[in-house]
């Protein structure tokens, strides 16, 4: 029964990987069709996040109150909608609308799902379960580069959605396998502390901006990276650019995927020390001042992968370095800050980028790595201390 639950969890994170690549490995043609200047994919990543973290900041509350399974099923449906409704609209301000359900279905999934694994599953289960999120990312880009060479990216959306449906009502068959946690997660969640008390934790605030840090670098990979390639390489079909949005999800897929053979032998802190290492040497090969793609395309695969066990071990220490009270708003206030960077960082990038042309986007990079560790190595110290 346990293992049957377990696999509908890492299927719930294949759900939320695939909206999230979909927007930069379709945005150099949704860009030629609205006849908008390239930053203003920033403003739609900065509406979707935005909303974002509204359900991140109200998850603890939902999760006192509701049942994981049914935050699960909500969430699911909203990001049907918000996929759906971008399928339809070929003009740029209507894509605002349904960015709304669109941000609102990730941030309460993807918090209340971290904090049921945190509480009850090894280091491992969560590496793995954030592979499966690198899953359903690395999938999308390839329906839109797909939907780009036989269709429009309208249909990279739409197709996209039929899946999220999929397994919405393989989510509702499956509601019965959480019946057997049920009373252990209401005994867990009754007595937990608010988002307000959390950050008078020691350590809290430094693990926010380091949440804010790294986030703020996988989101400007996520949006950036396809164009990244069309403003700096020539020669590339438009297909094959929209499906290099998918090497930096390989990478984090290929990443959790080995994070979770080792994970509980090495520990969290090892992983995400070794993680950002391994994101620094990716940057590296990004930097490279190579005309041809691959260098730059094998960057990002392994910047990608060393970026992969640093969001499930952060989030995996929470109830070790806080204490299983304050883990679900901890986890919350995370995601918060995560999104946060998700919202700004990205847009801000697109406005630099205007002004400088595409290629600073390593040193960008480079900059975000640089204040994770940093911090991270600070919530470390005052943990200890406290």
């Amino acid at each position: 029964m346990t293992n049957l639950l377990l696999a509908v969890i890492y299927l719930i994170f294949i759900s939320l990987g695939l909206p999230d690549s979909l927007l930069g490995s379709g945005w150099p043609k949704m860009q030629e069709a609205f006849d908008v200047p390239s930053s203003y994919a920033g403003y739609v990543s900065m509406a979707i996040a935005f909303m974002t973290i509204v359900s991140a900041l109200l998850s603890p509350k939902l999760i006192r109150k509701f049942h994981t399974k049914w935050i699960v099923i909500v969430s699911i449906g909203l990001t049907v909608a918000g996929l759906t409704g971008f399928s339809f609209y070929g003009e740029y301000y209507q894509l605002f609308w349904f960015a709304i359900p669109y941000g609102l279905g990730a941030g309460a999934i993807d918090a209340s799902v971290n904090h049921y694994v945190a509480n009850n599953f090894s280091g491992s289960v969560m590496s793995f379960l954030h592979c499966f999120y690198g899953v359903g990312a690395v999938i999308s880009p390839n329906i839109m580069a797909l939907a780009l060479k036989h269709a429009r990216w309208n249909e990279g959306y739409r197709w996209t959605a039929y899946i999220q449906i999929g397994i919405l009502i393989t989510c509702i068959l499956a509601l019965p396998l959480w019946r057997k946690n049920a009373a252990n997660e209401s005994e867990e969640v009754k007595d937990s502390a608010g988002a307000a008390e959390a950050l008078k934790r020691p350590g809290v605030k430094f693990t926010l901006v380091a949440f804010f840090a790294y986030c703020s670098g996988e989101a400007t990979c996520f949006l950036w990276t396809s164009s990244y390639f069309a403003g700096t390489k020539e020669g590339l079909s438009d297909g094959m650019i929209a499906s290099f949005g998918s090497l930096i999800f390989g990478g984090l897929m290929l990443g959790r995927l080995i994070s979770g053979f080792v994970a509980d032998k090495a520990g969290d802190r090892l992983m995400i020390r070794i993680g950002i290492a391994v994101e620094l040497i990716g940057i590296a090969l990004i930097f490279l001042p190579v005309n041809h793609y691959a260098p730059a395309a094998a960057g990002f695969v392994v910047t990608g992968a060393g970026m992969g066990p640093v969001y499930p071990s952060i989030q995996h220490m929470a109830p070790v370095n806080f204490g299983k009270r304050y883990s679900a708003a901890v986890i919350g206030l995370q995601m918060a800050a995560a999104y946060v960077g998700s919202t700004f960082m990205p847009m801000v990038f697109g406005l630099i980028q205007q002004r400088t042309g595409i290629g600073i986007m390593p040193g960008y990079l480079l900059m975000f790595a640089s204040i994770t560790v940093v911090m991270l190595e600070l919530t470390y110290k005052y943990c200890k201390n406290n």
